[in-house]
């Protein structure tokens, strides 16, 4: 199988003969059943939430990949779903919904939101409402729509680079531009790191994505990034000042 040609109704089918009720395994769905393509030691897997794209939304945050954490969270929340009897469009929404950023990461990502005045330019009281009743107004997603892993690890972005693996290139040039292009208004767009920022600046500066707002140096809110705290400090002022421009020549619902 290879990125061109895998079905995802092929892969749904396989979530359905899942365990229910179970704590699902790397065993489990890092597998065959499940594998998109393998270059040596890096692999992509399907993962569900991904397939859900919010037209609607006034706010993009970008990753670089889906980690184990949401991929696993996903494939829980599907199988939830198919037990009820939902429709594929009803199945990814509500995995995006459970996914998106899940875990701590979600909390350090809000907490920021609300400092540097996302929220209140969407005119929010706390920004914590976007992943809940206000959720109409967020899109999530990554660089790479499904999970890649790096020996089994959550890829991050540096090994490889993505520029030295064809499959990588493939989702950060070709597929993650067409899918921001869905989009209907003129988002807020918060890349994650520097990854992903040098992705989108890239595509940027190639005309692949074009009229979009970024709020370029937000730092990547995973607690394994040590330097988080030091590096939002520090660029909070500049972060202030895009978030307040883009809020004054947007029109929010």
């Amino acid at each position: 199988m290879t990125y061109q040609d895998f079905r995802i109704e092929d892969f749904l089918v396989s979530i359905a003969g899942l365990p229910y009720n179970t704590n699902l395994t790397k065993q489990q769905l890092l597998s065959k059943q499940f594998l998109i393509e393998q270059h040596g030691d890096l692999a992509m897997y399907f993962s569900p939430h991904n397939e859900y794209v919010n037209r609607e939304a006034r706010i993009v945050i970008v990753g670089i990949t889906p980690g184990w954490t949401q991929m696993k969270t996903a494939f829980k929340q599907v199988i939830e779903s198919m037990r009820r009897g939902e429709s594929p469009e009803t199945l990814f929404k509500e995995a995006k919904t459970a996914a998106s950023f899940s875990g701590a990461m979600r909390t350090h990502l809000i907490s920021m939101l609300n400092e540097s005045g996302v929220a209140r330019a969407l005119q929010l009281v706390n920004a914590e409402a976007l992943f809940h009743e206000e959720r109409d107004l967020l899109h999530t997603t990554s660089i790479m729509k499904y999970p890649v892993f790096y020996h089994d690890k959550n890829y991050t972005g540096h090994r490889p680079k993505i520029d030295q693996s064809s499959l990588l290139r493939h989702y950060a040039y070709e597929v993650f531009p067409k899918e921001i292009e869905e989009l209907h208004h003129s988002p807020l767009i918060i890349p994650l790191g520097k990854s992903v920022e040098q992705v989108i600046r890239k595509l940027m500066d190639d005309k692949k994505l074009s009229g979009l707002t970024c709020l370029f140096g937000f730092p990547h809110p995973s607690g394994a990034n040590g330097h988080r705290k030091q590096q939002f400090s520090n660029q909070l002022g500049s972060l202030k000042s895009i978030i307040d421009k883009w809020a004054q020549t947007t029109s929010l619902p």
